[in-house]
């Protein structure tokens, strides 16, 4: 799944999760059955993890362009940079006070 399908995954996921929950709380009001209301919750959680979870064709629209071993080769990686002076390492123990 390329970026800009997980994107569209996850609005997905919301759209049809609130979707799913204003049916399921509707419905149950107007039955007056919280039974229903969780039953048709749960079918909806179940329907968008079936649309959303799995890797569909349609999230992989935006491929994403990987450099060729040989063209990578050209381009090395980025070194961290080493500076000349070092800071000292700071002492973790701490001077001892005198009582006068």
């Amino acid at each position: 799944m390329d970026w800009q399908g997980q994107k569209l995954a996850e609005q997905l996921m919301q759209i049809l999760l609130l979707a799913f929950a204003v049916v399921a709380f509707a419905t149950g009001y107007i039955s007056g059955s919280f039974q229903m209301m969780v039953l048709i919750y749960a079918v909806g959680v179940v329907l968008t993890t079936l649309v959303t979870v799995p890797n569909w064709p349609f999230f992989n629209r935006h491929p994403l362009k990987w450099l060729d071993p040989s063209e990578a080769e050209k381009h090395p990686k980025p070194q961290e940079a080493v500076s000349a002076k070092k800071k000292p390492a700071k002492n973790s123990s701490t001077p001892t006070q005198e009582a006068s």
